[in-house]
């Protein structure tokens, strides 16, 4: 099993059946969906086509939250070096002679001689004037500015509210249509992600923050213990801090995720030239490598799947290129990472990856309701695949997203009284061809072998004794 999962933007080039039904064959693994395009109606019919064509593939949709954008504009302005482009908060503007923007405070917020940068970095202007709701800006370099881009004004503190309105209408929008991920853009604290869990309440909707500036990197530590897992939005992140050192900060990210077990996605342009040609760079080949061997669970397309000539080559590529580095690491030794033995749970994740060396352990199961068995295990990469059960089925598609992981759903609900439900879910998982007669096979889970007897298990099956003992 390919340990690093891959994630896919869904948009106007492969939201057709046929177009997903290849991206899934080429190697996707998660769904995202950008909230910050379309509207909620687009939205709504691809979470649809998505979950009829696919039941265990889990769906991550971004919220715009605090990111500045342009709005959607008749008329795209071109200029050039030293022309003067007009920002405005007057939503009433079309482009031509303004270009509005979605953040109603931005002309208070900013002062003359600010930068502003648009497009993930590849415009940059510097703030000449303010009058009234208009942001008059010098270009510092040709370019064009389109609908629905990024703002970015780095090192300017912004009023903007922790939760939008939109942000509301959106994680509710989320939650009615049961999608498994919400990725919330910049994240700077704690604070913030409690905010959204108090929305999305007690349903089964994992948290994805986004680090994208400065605060979030200061704050790294708590946001990570508070998410349920991380994307690295490195398009943000070089231009809200520093593009020269974006690849140690990467690490840095990478590094404090695995530590607290949880998944880390590494985000932005990683095959950005595939978006209008055929054939990657080989600069793009060595960052997906770098990502992989840096720890990554997961690697994501954007503009490559959403709006790419060639989506289905990107994904094929950026799966031969993790294929061919995990098969380099594990060709020598597993990736050890820090484990920090602070509960049962956690040594028995440290004790695990010691059986799968000391025995000729084919897979992994792991009895686990909410994943965090599974996460734990994850932090030591193990050469087996782990199977991750879980009888909550949107808590089993999120699994997906753990490296090196398949997350499935159990219809047997877990016992709180007796072990029986370990011996039906490897019977299924057998019948299903997930487990073989020739696995031999660890299994973790938490039991009750007698009415209120919690119990952390480790326990090892020979699938095939199994089988031929009971008849499977």
């Amino acid at each position: 099993m390919r340990r690093t999962k891959i994630v896919c933007t869904i948009g106007p080039s492969s939201i057709n059946r046929e177009a997903l039904l290849r991206l899934r064959d080429a190697g996707m693994d998660i769904v995202r969906l950008n909230g910050s395009h379309s509207d909620l109606d687009w939205h709504r019919d691809a979470i649809g086509v998505v979950k009829e064509l696919f039941s265990d593939l889990p769906i991550l949709l971004d919220i715009p939250g605090r990111k500045i954008r342009t709005t959607r504009l008749n008329f795209e302005p071109k200029f050039k070096t030293g022309d003067t482009v007009i920002l405005t908060t007057d939503k009433d503007y079309n482009g031509r002679e303004k270009v509005p923007v979605n953040y109603a405070k931005l002309h208070i917020d900013l002062s003359v001689g600010d930068t502003v940068m648009a497009d993930d970095g590849t415009l940059r202007f510097s703030v000449s004037k303010l009058v009234g709701q208009d942001i008059h800006m010098t270009a510092e370099n040709d370019g064009q500015l389109k609908s629905i881009k990024g703002i970015n004004v780095p090192f300017v503190k912004l009023n903007t509210l922790l939760v939008t309105e939109r942000d509301e209408s959106m994680i509710n929008f989320a939650c009615e249509n049961e999608v498994d991920f919400i990725g919330i853009s910049f994240v700077e604290s704690a604070k913030h992600l409690k905010e959204i869990r108090k929305l999305v309440g007690n349903r089964s909707l994992r948290l994805v923050a986004k680090i994208e500036n400065q605060r979030g990197l200061e704050n790294l530590e708590e946001i990570v213990s508070g998410a349920d897992a991380i994307m690295i939005d490195r398009g943000d992140l070089s231009v809200e801090t520093s593009l020269h050192d974006l690849a140690i900060k990467q690490k840095r990210i990478i590094k404090e995720a695995t530590k607290f077990g949880k998944p880390v996605i590494v985000a932005t342009e990683m095959l950005h030239t595939m978006i209008e040609n055929s054939y990657p760079t080989k600069a793009e080949i060595a960052d997906i490598s770098n990502a992989v061997l840096d720890g990554a669970s997961a690697t994501m397309l954007s503009g490559e799947t959403a709006i790419g000539k060639f989506s289905i080559e990107a994904v094929t590529t950026m799966r031969k290129i993790i294929e061919a580095t995990e098969f380099s690491i594990f060709g020598s030794q597993e990736i050890k990472a820090p484990v920090l033995k602070t509960s049962i749970s956690d040594a028995i994740s440290s004790a695990i990856p010691l059986l799968c060396r000391e025995l000729p352990i084919t897979k992994v199961v792991v009895i686990t309701r909410s994943g965090y068995a599974a996460n734990m295990i994850s932090r030591v990469a193990l050469k087996q695949p782990v199977i991750a059960v879980s009888d909550d089925y949107m808590a089993s598609k999120s699994f997906n997203l753990i490296p090196g992981t398949k997350g499935v759903f159990s219809t047997i609900p877990f016992s709180k009284i007796t072990s029986d439900h370990i011996f039906f879910i490897l019977k299924k998982l057998y019948s299903d061809e997930i487990l073989e007669a020739k696995d031999l096979v660890v299994v973790s889970g938490i039991t009750y072998p007698v009415k209120g007897s919690r119990m952390n298990t480790i326990q090892i099956f020979k699938i095939g004794e199994l089988a031929k003992e009971f008849a499977w």
